[in-house]
């Protein structure tokens, strides 16, 4: 029965090779050093991104939001955006869901 599961032998009371902690934390920190690189600080620095695009929405800017409807901007608050969709149709947005702004001149070719 040893070929299906292999014996497991004891080792004996020894001195571990020196530095053993220090190797087997190596590849936890280099996971962590690559997640930061490839994920964290990119997600991080497009989050700053999107702050610094919605707080410098002012009237008259073409955007688009998370829920894909485009319009322009006719009131400007703190939370709140008054978006014109349509000629007399105007929807209240929270600032977040912005995602982008549009050049100017889109909508009328939409």
């Amino acid at each position: 029965m040893d070929w299906l599961i292999p014996s497991a032998w004891a080792q004996t009371a020894g001195g571990g090779a020196p530095g053993g902690a220090l190797v087997q934390l190596l590849p936890l920190l280099l996971i962590f050093v690559v997640f930061y690189f490839l994920l964290i600080r990119p997600q991080a620095k497009r989050a700053k991104e999107h702050r610094s695009m919605v707080g410098a929405l002012a009237v008259g800017d073409e955007v688009e939001t998370s829920g894909g409807i485009l319009g322009k901007v006719t009131e400007s608050g703190d939370q709140f955006l008054t978006v014109e969709i349509a000629d007399g149709v105007r929807v209240k947005v929270q600032r977040q869901t912005i995602t982008r702004v549009l050049p100017k001149g889109t909508l009328k070719s939409a």
